[in-house]
């Protein structure tokens, strides 16, 4: 993945509220605080308030234009079960909540479906979308399928890094998934 957004300023602000939900070997949140890539939040009201909130039940997406946010607020990934999704996401949490656009998982628990990110994933979308490239591939250098979702991923999340807004994130969503998530959303419901 070439970089050719602007150079990155210092270290960014990323926390994790860990719910303690998945086999922790497996946790890619738990993993990040290990390597200390993001800080651990233990409680919902630690979140905080300016921060950019990674909520997939959010209806406003995540676009470039929420760099200032990450930038100044920091990024916050609720790593909870998928199992669990929907309860937890049930009421929304502080700071300013966007879903991120759709994305392949490389992850092996979720490998090759649509949205269902790891939250490794999804930070390292998040910094790639908000255009801070390097440090959202910092984020998958510590996983052996880091370099796969960049693969998988490399065309959209460039493309979306590339938007001027949301009209245009939505356009480009809908070019890449539209049919395959319009297919899925009718086998569910």
């Amino acid at each position: 993945m070439q970089d050719t957004l602007e150079a990155e300023p210092g270290r960014l602000k990323v926390f994790v509220y860990l719910m303690e939900q998945d086999d922790p070997k497996k946790c890619t949140s738990a993993k990040l605080v290990r390597l200390n890539l993001a800080r651990p939040i233990r409680k919902r009201s630690m979140i905080p308030r300016r921060a950019v909130v990674l909520n997939p039940s959010a209806t406003t997406v995540l676009s470039p234009q929420d760099r200032e946010h990450v930038r100044r607020g920091g990024v916050v990934a609720i790593d909870c079960s998928w199992e669990k999704v929907d309860r937890v996401f049930n009421s929304r949490f502080h700071g300013l909540n966007r879903r991120l656009p759709l994305l392949l998982a490389a992850n092996p628990v979720s490998y090759g479906r649509l949205g269902r990110l790891s939250s490794a994933e999804a930070l390292a979308a998040t910094l790639i979308i908000t255009q801070y490239p390097n440090q959202g591939r910092r984020f998958l250098e510590a996983f052996k399928w880091g370099q796969t979702f960049l693969t998988l991923n490399h065309d959209p999340l460039m493309d979306y890094a590339g938007t001027r807004d949301l009209s245009e994130v939505l356009r480009v969503e809908e070019s890449y998934f539209g049919d395959v998530w319009r297919q899925n959303s009718e086998e569910i419901g």
